[in-house]
């Protein structure tokens, strides 16, 4: 009520100049303890987010159910692959069983798989004794069958023609590999998008076990939901030819979604549509548009990011923009209003990739600019860190690193990022405030448990530390649907913060004719926070709550999600809204 006061008191009383100014501070004095308030919509770019709604802002993704691979005969078979059997055998001289050579030495040649050391180990039982015909044709075996045994199913060992009266015998090896790797079946996907992926599994010597990891990771992959492999011989000795059979996956995905997951401040009932094409030309490239309201505010997001390599390093180029009004009485009457821009540029690859696990490493270059204004653009708002105009500008340097492992019973998700404020592209700089200069670190992590049939267990924990006072776009958040339920969305900010939650999604009701299931989903969430400098800390600083939601899935048509919150931590706050009143809904539909 001091800042109406204080505007009326300015508008109404005539004043001169210098008593005019005096008011203005008192007004912008007030403004600054409420400037979590001056907070537009925007959906989420892939990045971490901040928890001001100036900018964009990202919600861990949960991680997926586990889902049990296909067995290996499903997705590779083979047809008599050809290994090196050479009319060479036929021309050993032919002595009888009974006539026996003294072997001195046996000189294997062109092994690039196995030491000298593992190959005399199978040889040396046979030197320096009496053996027959039939036994050397047996060191001969066993060296192919160490080659099939570790996975090289197109590779071995034959005898070439040679005096076997010399006391050395010479056993040739033949790695064997790929002559042609041939996809059919696609429609849109570029076929070497496949055969890129194959080719680096596949180098020679061909390894099955490779071949089958890389046909798996493919059968992973969302852009395929099939495939499978026959080998069969090559005209060529000692090569095979390699076709896939690959069923494209739908890539298109319109997903609606009506939630109240924004801050109360400028409307916390949102609705947003976004248009996802996961194959765009062909070449596995992602495009993402999405628009998104709420009583006060609009956004708009776009995302493009191409693989550049056939180990799924992408680079992706991302895009936001939104505006607001602060609709939430008192402070409707200031017509405090705002403006964001996103840009950011990001270069993803991954180190480690398997069915079982993932890293990758990442860097990304990003530049968000906001304005706020008072008085239909008459004031600008002075946020903390805002210039005389209103407006911050970072521009921050983030590395992060991505783990996953999965298995058939369970996810465990970590991410990591340091952010590293620049002073750069117009940032903004200051003497004392926070501005673009800064360093933190946040990190992620999940865990996801299969407990029984359709029952999950999810842990989650969210940690942030900085090295200095932040502005409020890098800051951390407490509060909302997806990180502390009970409290109103970004109801504490800070620099530095901790957030745990717990919950358990059990199923109540299965309706198998549309695939339906219902889980109730029992949850704990805690979190605190606080700030660089102590005096500035939040009052109270810790979050506590418990809570039960239902959730309903549908396939991936329909998700429709309702949460109950309890606070057991006392906070000021209105109780004007559901949110606010610790309830929580979201409806997603995606026709496509």
């Amino acid at each position: 009520m001091i800042i109406v006061k204080a505007l009326y008191d300015y508008i109404s009383i005539p004043l001169d100049k210098k008593i005019k100014k005096i008011y203005i501070s008192v007004l912008v004095i007030s403004l600054n303890f409420y400037n979590q308030e001056i907070v537009a919509q925007s959906p989420s770019i892939p990045s971490l987010g901040t928890p001001n709604e100036l900018a964009p802002k990202i919600t861990p993704k949960t991680p997926t159910e586990p889902l049990p691979l296909p067995p290996p005969d499903r997705l590779f078979n083979l047809q008599n692959p050809q290994t090196p059997q050479t009319p060479s055998d036929s021309q050993i001289p032919r002595h009888s069983n009974s006539e026996l050579i003294v072997v001195n030495k046996f000189e294997v040649i062109g092994s690039s798989i196995f030491s000298d050391r593992e190959l005399e180990n199978i040889t040396n039982p046979y030197t320096n004794k009496p053996i027959s015909i039939v036994e050397l044709f047996q060191v001969r075996t066993k060296i192919t069958e160490l080659y099939l045994e570790r996975g090289y199913i197109t590779s071995g060992a034959y005898l070439p023609e040679q005096d076997l009266q010399t006391g050395t015998v010479k056993i040739q090896i033949v790695e064997g590999g790929l002559d042609r790797i041939k996809v059919i079946g696609l429609n849109r996907l570029n076929a070497g998008y496949i055969q890129s992926r194959i080719a680096i599994a596949t180098g020679k010597p061909l390894n099955r076990n490779r071949l089958l990891e890389a046909l798996r990771l493919l059968q992973i992959n969302p852009l395929i939901e099939s495939i499978s492999a026959n080998l069969s011989p090559s005209w060529e000795a000692g090569l095979n030819d390699l076709e896939i059979k690959v069923t494209e996956a739908s890539t298109f995905n319109l997903p609606i979604t009506f939630d109240n997951s924004r801050a109360p401040s400028v409307g916390s009932e949102r609705r947003q549509i976004q248009l996802i094409e996961a194959n765009l030309t062909g070449l596995g490239d992602r495009l993402s548009l999405s628009y998104g309201n709420t009583d006060g505010s609009h956004a708009f997001d776009a995302s493009y990011t191409i693989p550049f390599n056939p180990y799924n390093g992408t680079i992706g180029l991302s895009l936001g923009t939104s505006s607001s009004n602060v609709i939430e009485s008192p402070f409707n009457i200031l017509d405090i209003a705002s403006n964001s821009r996103n840009y950011e540029l990001t270069i993803r690859q991954p180190i480690l990739q398997n069915t079982a696990q993932d890293l990758a490493l990442g860097l990304t270059l990003s530049h968000r600019q906001s304005s706020a204004s008072l008085l239909g653009g008459l004031i600008p708002f002075p946020a903390l860190g805002a210039d005389d105009n209103g407006q911050t500008k970072v521009t921050a340097l983030r590395f992060f690193q991505e783990y996953v492992q999965r298995s058939a019973e369970e996810v465990f998700a970590v991410r990591s990022q340091l952010s590293l404020g620049l002073n750069a592209l117009g940032s903004t700089i200051n003497d004392l405030s926070p501005d673009s200069r800064f360093l933190a670190w946040r990190g992620q992590t999940q865990y996801l448990r299969l407990l029984a049939p359709q029952t999950l267990l999810l842990l989650r924990a969210d940690l942030q530390l900085s090295d200095r006072p932040l502005l409020s776009q890098e800051q951390i958040s407490l509060g909302g649907q997806d990180n502390l339920r009970g409290y109103r969305q970004d109801a504490l900010l800070s620099d530095n913060g901790l957030v745990l939650s717990a919950e358990v999604r059990i199923p109540i009701l299965q309706i198998p004719d549309i695939n339906g299931l219902l889980q109730v989903v029992p949850f704990c969430d805690f979190g605190t926070v606080w700030n660089q400098r102590a005096n500035t800390n939040p009052d109270p600083s810790t979050l506590v709550s418990v809570g039960m939601g239902l959730r309903f899935q549908m396939s991936d048509r329909l998700t429709i999600r309702l949460d109950l919150g309890l606070p057991l931590s006392r906070i000021s706050a209105e109780k004007r809204t559901l949110q606010e009143n610790g309830i929580y809904f979201s409806i997603s539909a995606n026709p496509f």
